[in-house]
């Protein structure tokens, strides 16, 4: 996550995909804007235990994203998912569609984010924040 540099209420925005290496079935994209600021229930131990839990879900177990998942549903400002199925991906290839997911799933959160932190290993995208 980013450190707020840009702006106390910058919305911030983390968008990933998992699936690209099924054979058969849907890429699917999340993206997640996380509380604008810490309230009396997101000091609370088990918030602060859930925040040190989130890691890229490549990264997790299937029990510990299944145990993660409500937390993040309940407790982030807005978040949106993402399927595209096998019959697009013949038509457009994994990494488009892929993109194509993340890019779905943020133009469905509810507000729109300033900044969008996407997780990927391709050279052409910055590694420093672009302003919305």
């Amino acid at each position: 996550m980013l450190a707020y540099t840009y702006s106390n209420t910058a919305l911030e925005c983390g968008t990933d995909e998992a699936g690209r290496g099924c054979l058969a079935g849907p890429v699917t994209a999340a993206a997640v804007i996380n509380p604008l600021f810490v309230n009396e229930e997101l000091t609370n131990h088990d918030v602060k235990s859930f925040l040190k839990q989130l890691n890229d879900s490549k990264q997790l177990s299937e029990k510990k994203r299944d145990t993660l998942k409500p937390y993040i549903e309940k407790w982030a400002y807005c978040f949106a998912v993402t399927h595209i199925f096998n019959e697009e991906i013949d038509k457009i290839n994994i990494l488009n569609a892929s993109i194509k997911a993340m890019q779905e799933c943020v133009l469905k959160l509810k507000s729109k984010p300033s900044y969008i932190i996407v997780d990927g290993n391709s050279p052409f995208i910055p590694k420093s924040g672009i302003k919305n």
